[in-house]
This record gives structure tokens, C-alpha cells and sequence, in this order.
């Protein structure tokens, strides 16, 4: 005979199963709420900035809007802003469920999340003021260079240091208060990805002020990171990138975002689709920073 003891054990056990297994299953877990949860950063314009008070826009929000569209109808979006410190941190516990920002492929942070296929491809300078004189690295010996707490460029200035290279680093919280290092002085240059650098410029004052200088620091993939948990998710939105690269309709979003004006001052970013992003998008991958250094 079956107890009510065992029925009530074996109900519990049933429902903390299905919990779990909702927990890792991105899309099942939104369908049953109505809503997901997207990771955005409010100064990595072109890719994700915050427009006025609310409105979160750029090249990775609208392709974030997109894939979701097409995956989750009706289901509503929530837009948490991230920072470089906890955004992986807040994909891993669950609080955001896909983050469209402006976070660099690692093979470090591959083993602590998921990508999808790269949909930028990025090189690391330097913004420094066009009065400066400053057009390479060498010229920042002695002087101060601004990054933002958490980027991979903090590893690539300490790359910097032990080859000869002596500067004071300052750290900014995000990369509007690194800009402003540079802006108001306190920083000699800001080094950053060139994107970033081109939006910060874009959406100063005066960007005519500002110029991006230097040889590469490196090159590295931009794309939207994901809980690692959850292959079939990554499946789902590998598969709505590859129809966009497809159709021609991300580099058509490319160029909305990089070669048209943009708000909120109607300024163009100016960056040219990249050969290198053409090759990732003739051949999809989700390679990390570390294969393009072999190349």
C-alpha cells in the first residue's frame, strides 16, 4: 500500500526536479513567467547605451530584440543594466538571462559561461585629446592610462608594463567614468576597445577633441554571453545569428549602428564592417580572444 508519507515525498521530489530542470532551461523558464531578463551596459555605446532615463539601445540590444522576438513572442523583456564586475557574475546566478553588452570571448570566461557566435570583432587603443600630440604607446611612458575595472584591457596594460613600459593605471567603475578621466584631465589616455573609445568620442561634447591612436593592444570577439548550463539556449540563439548573417540582415544592422548617425547627437562611429568580422560571418564561430592571437 502506498503511504501519504511516500506520496507527499515523492510529489516534492517530483516538483524540485522539475525546478531544477526549469532552472536550466532558459526558454521554458521564461514561457512560464512571460518574462527575460537581458544584461545591458549604459555606456558601451555603439553596442549597448542607455538613451535618456530608461531606453537601452545599439547594435547588440537590437540583435538581442530580434533573436528574442523570434524565439519568445509576447514574452516580455526586463533590461538590467550590467558592469564590467558583475555581469558574468549575474549570468551565472540566474539574474540575467542573456547578456547583450559588450563582453570579449575568453577562453578564462568560457570556463565560467557560454558565447554565442561572435558578432564583433574588436581592437584594443587608446583615446587620448588630439592636442596631446599622443599618436603611440611609447609616448605614455611617465603618464597616466585610464581602463575600466574588469576589462581585458587591464591585462593587456599589465602585458604593457613588463615589456618596459612605465605609467601610472587608473581605474574607472564603467567606461562613461573612465571617459571622463580622460575629459577632465586626470588621465593621459583611456585605453578601451576601439568601439567603446569611438562611442565615448561620439557622444562627448566635443568629439573633434578626442582621436583613437596606437597599435592594436589586441584583437578580440564581442558577443552575447549566456549561462553555460544551458546548451539548447545557445543553440536557439546560435541558430537565429546564423539566419541574420545569413540574410544579410545583421551587417545591414552593422551599419546602421557603425557608419549611420546615432542618438542621442546624430554623431557616426565610422568603424567600416571589419574583414575580420566578415570572416566570422562567412564562417559562424564562437572561438575566444586567444585564437585570433595565434592567427
Amino acid at each position: 500500500m502506498i503511504t501519504r508519507h511516500f506520496l507527499v515525498l515523492t510529489l516534492v521530489a517530483a516538483c524540485s526536479t522539475h525546478a531544477v530542470a526549469q532552472a536550466n532551461d532558459t526558454l521554458a523558464k521564461a514561457r512560464a513567467s512571460n518574462l527575460i531578463t537581458m544584461g545591458v551596459r549604459e555606456s558601451s555605446a555603439p553596442l549597448s547605451y542607455l538613451l535618456g532615463d530608461s531606453k537601452y539601445v545599439g547594435y547588440h540590444v537590437a540583435l538581442c530584440e530580434r533573436i528574442l522576438s523570434s524565439l519568445l513572442p509576447n514574452v516580455r523583456i526586463q533590461y538590467q543594466p550590467v558592469t564590467s564586475q558583475n555581469r558574468i557574475p549575474l549570468v551565472q546566478n540566474g539574474t540575467v538571462d542573456i547578456e547583450c553588452g559588450s563582453t570579449s570571448n575568453t577562453a578564462a570566461r568560457k570556463q565560467q559561461v557560454a558565447f554565442a557566435l561572435t558578432t564583433y570583432i574588436t581592437e584594443a587603443r587608446f583615446a587620448v585629446k588630439t592636442v596631446s600630440g599622443i599618436d603611440r604607446a611609447e609616448q605614455l611612458r611617465g603618464k597616466t592610462i585610464v581602463t575600466t575595472t574588469g576589462t581585458t584591457l587591464v591585462q593587456r596594460l599589465r602585458k604593457l608594463e613588463r615589456q618596459g613600459l612605465t605609467f601610472n593605471l587608473l581605474y574607472g567603475k564603467d567606461h562613461s567614468d573612465s571617459f571622463l578621466a580622460l575629459e577632465s584631465g586626470r588621465a593621459d589616455a583611456f585605453a578601451m576597445d576601439d568601439n567603446t573609445l569611438a562611442g565615448n568620442i561620439a557622444n562627448s561634447k566635443t568629439p573633434k577633441e578626442y582621436r583613437i591612436v596606437g597599435d592594436p593592444l589586441g584583437v578580440e570577439p564581442i558577443a552575447i554571453m549566456l549561462r553555460k548550463d544551458d546548451p539548447a539556449f545557445k543553440a536557439a540563439v546560435d541558430g537565429e545569428i546564423r539566419k541574420l548573417m545569413a540574410n544579410g540582415e545583421l551587417e545591414r544592422l552593422y551599419d546602421k549602428w557603425f557608419m549611420q548617425p546615432i542618438a542621442p547627437t546624430g554623431a557616426v562611429i565610422g568603424i567600416p564592417f571589419p574583414q575580420t568580422l566578415k570572416g566570422a560571418f562567412q564562417k559562424p564561430n564562437d572561438n575566444p580572444a586567444e585564437a585570433y592571437e595565434k592567427e
